[in-house]
């Protein structure tokens, strides 16, 4: 390709609104536009490094899955077989849907598993035709609230989804395992750092999953691991031993008056005592698709915080129906009366809830596994102004479900040795591996005939790749003050000629020539022979990250050109009429590494 006639234009600064390190560098370079909110156009040499992201992918699922292509409109009816239309909709509501001119309902696909079952169900009769295993590379659409971080979150991208089919937990638990490893090759030919962590399953479900994370300071998710290497999870789903609180102040009962005192910081401060000896009680409203209303009471120690993933999952298990929303509660819409809001206590009675048309009448309570810990604690008294303290779990209060919400922190001890410390790291989620079991087959009634005659239902595994989200997960941690640095593997062009002044015929000539040999030897160049001045053109090379650039300037003359590369700055003088095969065999060697 020639610059000359190719779709690039450079930037001396970012947009406003590239949030990130990596995003103002594709944008700077050439590589994506913002056309809207979460919406980007891939540029040429956007367009060449997704490809080859994909070509990369390619080969290491080769023999895991057969490649295919599911419609990006769904009907309405299979997510309804699934029971998610409601949580896809309502709960999260991120997925788009359109009506056609008949009145029938579709999505625009934000993942596939139910257009996978509805497949493989129609054509897959017997356990002798399992395993099956597919994958497809396709546009995505999800309705993010709020779009940010460019590619990290957008409302369309590209993305690599797989689905497996099998008739026993073994297998499936088989091919999860080579996924995950095909995904571990795929990051380490990129050359990038990252972590394989333990997931909350969210939306899609499943016994078991597994995310993969490029590090880099901009993202969005955090990661907890061990030292050792035996432990890293998101921190949506972390365990961890929580610190044992000191020993308690109060050793009897009592009950105190403390005006002013709603937040643990000013109880504490009035009582004399830590965070740590005081169990606090957060109100929340569970919502589900049907409209009904069940307020959840959640304990906890004073010096922790709920984990807003662990709670959703705690209480969508306990409540009928799909959870839609669970937020802080909003009490003036199920309170029969004035609450004492800042000093409630475990033993809340249901009979603050109004009775209405909507409210369920009893809260669900749950009391976080720290909390239980707790002795002589001090908590709210159900009355404004007042607290109790030297309580009990058993005696003073009733023990609410015990469960785990609380979230885990870095420099806690780990679960599996307790002279392991937690550490965090901040992480971009760019796959997801899932066992998801009989769900899906088990609602939409996809099931084949066992080798006892029996008709059971499929096991089932899905596996993601954000394919636009690991571009730039690779520009954020492989770009330096000067632009992007790509690896070889993913560079949108292998080598970059320079012609330092197209005016001068030498220099033309030469750069012509090298650019025709390169060619024949199967090396992917590209021509910079723009007029302009050499230094802009030195910055747009930088700029774009190209792993080699070839100069061809003053040298000609003596019949040398210069090589430079990009992530070292390592710069050799070539002899022209060697330069192409010493460009190639730099190429082929980065190549074979990758």
């Amino acid at each position: 390709m020639r610059l000359s006639r190719a779709l690039f234009t450079t930037w001396r600064e970012a947009p406003a609104d590239a949030e990130t390190p990596g995003i103002q560098m594709l944008v700077r370079a050439g590589y994506v536009r913002k056309v809207g909110s979460g919406l980007y156009a891939h540029l040429p040499l956007m367009h060449r490094v997704v490809q080859k992201l994909e070509a990369l992918i390619r080969e290491e699922l080769d023999g895991l899955a057969q490649e295919v292509s599911f419609p990006v409109l769904q009907p309405e009816g299979l997510w309804q077989e699934s029971g998610r239309w409601a949580a896809y909709t309502q709960a999260e509501g991120i997925m788009f849907t359109v009506q056609d001119r008949a009145g029938r309902r579709h999505a625009l696909g934000p993942t596939h598993e139910e257009v996978a079952v509805d497949v493989v169900r129609g054509l897959v009769r017997s356990y002798r035709d399992l395993p099956v295993s597919v994958y497809q590379f396709g546009r995505k659409f999800r309705d993010e609230l709020r779009p940010r971080f460019g590619l990290l979150r957008t409302r369309e991208f590209v993305m690599k989804d797989a689905y497996s089919f099998h008739a026993d937990a073994e297998s499936l638990a088989e091919q999860y395992e080579a996924m995950g490893a095909a995904y571990a090759r795929v990051l380490s030919r990129l050359g990038v750092a990252w972590r394989s962590v333990e997931a909350d399953s969210g939306s899609i479900g499943g016994s078991a999953s597994r995310e993969f994370m490029v590090l880099a300071d901009v993202g969005e998710d955090e990661v907890l691991f061990t030292e050792d290497g035996r432990y890293a999870a998101n921190a949506e789903r972390a365990v961890s031993r929580a610190a044992a609180a000191p020993p308690s102040p109060f050793r009897v009962f009592a009950r105190h008056h403390t005006p002013g005192t709603p937040t643990v910081a000013s109880a504490c401060a009035v009582l004399g005592c830590e965070a740590a000896h005081m169990v606090k009680n957060v109100l929340y409203d569970a919502v589900t698709a049907d409209g009904r209303l069940t307020p959840v009471l959640v304990s906890v120690r004073g010096d922790h915080q709920v984990n807003g993933v662990k709670l959703w999952n705690a209480v969508q298990a306990r409540v009928p129906g799909t959870l839609v929303r669970l937020d802080v509660a909003d009490t003036a819409v199920w309170a029969a009366g004035a609450l004492p809001l800042g000093y409630v206590a475990p033993d809340l009675p249901d009979g603050v809830i109004a009775a209405r048309d909507g409210v369920h009448g009893a809260f669900l309570r749950l009391c976080d596994e720290a909390a239980a810990e707790c002795r002589d604690f001090t908590t709210g008294a159900n009355e404004p102004d007042w607290h109790v303290t030297g309580a009990n779990w058993g005696d003073t209060f009733p023990r609410s479900e015990v469960v785990d919400v609380r979230q885990a922190q870095a420099g806690e001890a780990s679960r599996h040795d307790p002279a392991q410390r937690l550490y965090s790291a901040r992480g971009i989620e760019m796959g997801h591996i899932f066992q998801l079991g009989t769900r899906y087959a088990q609602a939409m009634g996809a099931t084949f005939a066992a080798a006892d005659g029996a008709e059971r239902p499929f096991q089932m595994g899905c596996y993601g790749i954000g394919v636009t989200r690991l571009a730039q997960a690779v520009a954020e941690q492989c770009a330096d003050g000067r632009g992007l640095v790509w690896p070889a593997v993913i560079a949108p062009h292998d080598v970059l000629l320079t012609v330092v002044d197209v005016g001068n015929e030498a220099q033309v000539q030469a750069a012509e020539a090298l650019y025709a040999q390169l060619r024949a030897l199967g090396v992917d160049a590209l021509l910079d022979d723009r007029p302009g001045r050499a230094g802009a053109k030195f910055a747009d090379a930088d700029l774009t990250g190209i792993p080699l650039r070839v100069t061809l300037g003053r040298g000609v003359e003596r019949g040398e050109a210069e090589l430079k590369v990009r992530v070292t700055g390592e710069a050799t003088l070539l002899n022209l009429e060697e330069a192409a095969r010493e460009v190639h065999v730099r190429v082929e060697a980065a190549l074979t590494r990758a």
